[in-house]
C-alpha cells in the first residue's frame, strides 16, 4: 500500500498507517447536531479540551452553522465566536486546530491564534482570497465539495454520476491550489456527504471513496449525526446516530477514508483503534 502523507504545519501524518480522528466544536446557537450547547464560550473550550483529553487528533472549531437551509454569519460575528476560543485551547492543547470556515479573513486569524487547518466548505471557491492565504500561510487545506450553498444545497440536488463529478472537482481544485503554490503535501479533500446529495448520492459516494483519492491525497468523511442516517435507521432521534455513524468509522477506514470528523470522540477513536489492529494483521 502506498503511503499517505498529510502535512499540518510542521506536523508530518502518515494516516495511511494511523487515521485521524477530527472532533467536531460547533460554537454556534444553532447547529443541527448539538442545539448550541457549547455557544457559550467557556463550555466550548471545555469541550475542546474533553474531546482532546478523548484522543482526538484535530479539533474543528467552527463559527457558522452549514446545516441545510442555514443564513450566512457576518464575518465579524464568526471572528467573535471562534477567536477566543481557538486562542485558549492552543495555550493549553498541542493537538492541531482547525479552523472551519469559508472567509479568508476568518481563516487568516484563526491561523494568527493557532490553527494550522483550514477546512472549507466551498472547497476554495467561495472567496478569492482563501487560495492564495493557504500559500502564504503554510496551512494544511481541506478542499470539500459542496452543490449549491447551505441556504440552497438540499433543493433537489443532481448529478450525472456523482462519483465521477466530485472526483472531477477534486482534480480541477487540486490544479488551481498547485497554481497558487499551496504544498501539494498539506491538501486533503472531502466529498461532503450531506452538502448538496441526496440519500442515494451519499451512499454511492461511500461505498467508492477510492474513486475519489486524487493524488495519493488523504480523504475526510463527515457522516456525525448527518439526516441520512435517520433515513437509513428510520429514527428521527439525533441520539440514535451515534452507533451507525462508529460503524461507518470501522467501515470506512477499512475503504480507504483517512480522517473521520465526529461529535462523539471516545466512541469514534475506539472504534478506529479496533479496526485498524485487525487492518494492519491483514497486510
Amino acid at each position: 500500500m502506498r503511503e499517505r502523507i498529510w502535512k499540518i504545519g510542521e506536523r508530518v501524518f502518515n494516516v495511511s498507517r494511523q487515521g485521524l480522528i477530527m472532533g467536531v466544536l460547533n460554537v454556534t446557537p444553532d447547529s443541527f447536531s448539538d442545539g448550541g450547547n457549547f455557544f457559550a464560550r467557556e463550555k466550548a473550550i471545555e469541550r475542546g479540551l474533553a474531546m482532546a483529553a478523548e484522543g482526538a487528533h484535530i479539533i474543528d472549531v467552527g463559527g457558522e452553522s452549514t446545516r441545510p437551509g442555514a443564513e450566512p454569519v457576518a464575518a465579524e460575528e464568526e471572528l467573535r465566536r471562534v477567536i477566543p476560543v481557538i486562542e485558549k485551547l492552543r495555550a493549553r492543547i498541542d493537538v492541531p486546530i482547525s479552523i472551519d470556515t469559508s472567509k479568508s479573513d476568518v481563516a487568516r486569524a484563526a491561523i494568527q491564534a493557532g490553527a494550522s487547518i483550514v477546512n472549507d466548505i466551498t472547497g476554495g471557491r467561495g472567496d478569492e482570497g482563501m487560495l492564495p492565504l493557504v500559500a502564504e500561510t503554510n496551512s494544511a487545506f481541506i478542499i470539500m465539495h459542496m452543490q449549491g450553498t447551505p441556504r440552497t444545497m438540499q433543493n433537489q440536488p443532481r448529478y450525472a454520476n456523482v462519483v465521477l463529478e466530485i472526483a472531477d472537482f477534486f482534480r480541477q481544485q487540486y490544479a488551481r491550489a498547485i497554481v497558487y503554490n499551496i504544498d501539494p503535501m498539506a491538501i486533503a479533500f472531502d466529498p461532503g456527504i450531506g452538502f448538496g446529495k441526496t440519500l442515494d448520492h451519499n451512499l454511492e459516494l461511500l461505498a467508492h471513496l477510492e474513486q475519489l483519492r486524487v493524488h495519493d491525497r488523504p480523504v475526510v468523511v463527515g457522516v456525525s449525526r448527518k439526516s441520512f442516517l435517520a433515513k437509513l435507521i428510520d429514527s428521527p432521534d439525533v441520539g440514535d446516530r451515534l452507533a451507525p455513524a462508529i460503524a461507518l468509522t470501522s467501515l470506512l477506514r477499512a475503504r480507504g477514508a483517512d480522517v473521520f470528523r465526529v461529535h462523539e470522540v471516545r466512541e469514534n477513536v475506539s472504534a478506529l483503534r479496533v479496526s485498524e489492529a485487525i487492518l494492519r494483521r491483514a497486510g
